[in-house]
């Protein structure tokens, strides 16, 4: 029996199995916090109400060793949750060494001792969001049709989006960790028609901020015959029904880490849209001296999206801010039909997204541009397969990506992005 089933039980006799969380002894009793994966109860061991056995495994047990008690379930009004255990028998599984992590520890050491830290009630509550969130964005894409599939990590070709990838050798050859599965999910679009694909990305760039990681989860939805508007309605559709969803089944979790659920209640489309022209116009105006063609960086994106309530819509992005795979608009060639959704209050950009170029020459016209604009030259031998997607049945389509961390780091409103995932990477950290 778990705690969460226990704490019902009043009256009853029931036996847990878990660590313990805290231990103090007074005037003959003591009272040791039991916690599981579902919460804590405190349990009371009496010297004269069990055998010498389990009164001598309560004495020897330590924080984080693990036990097994049997008691009566009943209400206390003065013991956290307002019930206690009275403890009838005391088992040690294991007596665990002297804890390393204590009261008022740095971020370092945290992180230094992260496979341990994970055990907090605060991570062990992230770590329940982050999987209903992985969920409840699964459940909204297969009831709108779509199929989920699982492309390679390791490719021999580098990314859409240009951004440093890690080279690792495969077999004598050399290959690189995916940064996006966008071109593999492509693929599936001329048989599948609306696909997703939610597999690690990896991006080899040294940028130490609060919403930058190394190894990421990414969601990659590719649709065929969507325009880049139907792409941004699905989008304020599934960011709404993930939020809705967090905010109707996990109540309590959200209490615990002190999140707003009405707030989360409130994220229904649509959502505010801002071009990019009026959003460069709006933050120069404010004391930027950013020119066209520009990215925003972290002080830029706080300035946007301050005192928002749900994600906005920056669109039409210059040409040149985005991937050879983008399709320009044919009403502004300056620019490319292209949205990046920006969380509220500086959280940063959660997902990207562009209406795909599908007409092969074009594609081919894009990728010569963008050699020439960053200084990078394509292997196009490596992209001959993809290139043949646009020679045979080619067809208008759209997709976006969407980063899973910078997702929870807003909905769950985290100081920072390294504890939305269970053992982050970062530059500067590949340990534990």
């Amino acid at each position: 029996m778990h705690v969460l089933e226990a704490v019902k039980e009043t009256g009853k006799n029931v036996s847990l199995t878990g660590w313990v969380h805290r231990k103090r002894e007074s005037g003959g009793i003591l009272f040791i916090v039991l916690r599981d994966t579902t919460g804590t109860v405190q349990t009371a061991v009496k010297k004269d109400q069990v055998d010498a056995k389990s009164w001598k495994a309560a004495q020897e047990s330590s924080i984080e060793s693990s036990i097994k008690v049997t008691g009566k379930v009943r209400k206390e009004d003065r013991a956290p949750g307002g019930c206690e255990l009275e403890v009838t028998k005391f088992e040690s599984v294991h007596v665990a060494e002297p804890f390393p992590i204590t009261e008022y520890q740095s971020a370092e050491l945290l992180l230094d001792k992260r496979h341990l830290w994970l055990r907090s009630r605060r991570m062990t509550n992230i770590m329940k969001a982050r999987s209903h969130i992985f969920a409840y964005t699964r459940e909204f894409l297969d009831k709108d049709g779509f199929f989920e599939i699982t492309p390679p990590t390791i490719t021999m070709s580098g990314g859409e989006t240009g951004a440093q990838m890690f080279e690792v050798e495969f077999f004598g050859e050399k290959a690189y960790l995916t940064e996006s599965s966008q071109l593999y999910a492509e693929a599936m679009i001329y048989s599948l028609e609306k696909v997703y694909s939610l597999v690690p990305a990896y991006r080899a760039e040294k940028s130490r901020t609060t919403k930058h990681i190394a190894e990421l989860w990414m969601l990659e939805p590719e649709m065929a015959f969507y325009t880049q508007e139907q792409s941004m309605k699905l989008q304020e559709n599934m960011i709404s029904h993930i939020a809705a969803s967090l905010a109707k089944h996990d109540d309590a979790l959200l209490a615990e880490l002190g999140v707003d659920r009405k707030a989360l209640m409130e994220i229904k489309p649509p959502f505010k849209r801002l071009s990019y022209e009026k959003a460069l116009e709006k933050l120069n105006e404010k004391g930027t001296e950013l020119k066209w063609g520009d990215d925003f960086g972290v002080p830029e994106e706080k300035m946007l999206t301050e005192g928002e309530k749900k994600p906005i819509f920056i669109y039409g992005w210059p040409r040149e801010a985005k991937a050879f795979t983008a399709m320009v608009d044919p009403k502004d060639p300056r620019t490319v039909l292209s949205s990046d959704l920006q969380a509220p209050n500086g959280h940063g950009e959660i997902i990207g997204s562009t209406e795909r170029e599908w007409r092969v020459d074009k594609i081919i016209e894009r990728m010569h541009e963008i050699e020439k604009l960053k200084h990078v030259k394509f292997n196009m031998k490596n992209y001959e397969w993809y290139l043949d997607l646009s020679r045979y049945g080619s067809v208008p389509h759209s997709g976006f990506g969407m980063g899973m961390e910078r997702l929870i780091k807003w909905l769950l409103n985290l100081d920072h992005i390294r504890d939305a995932i269970p053992f982050p990477r970062m530059s500067n950290r590949l340990y534990p």
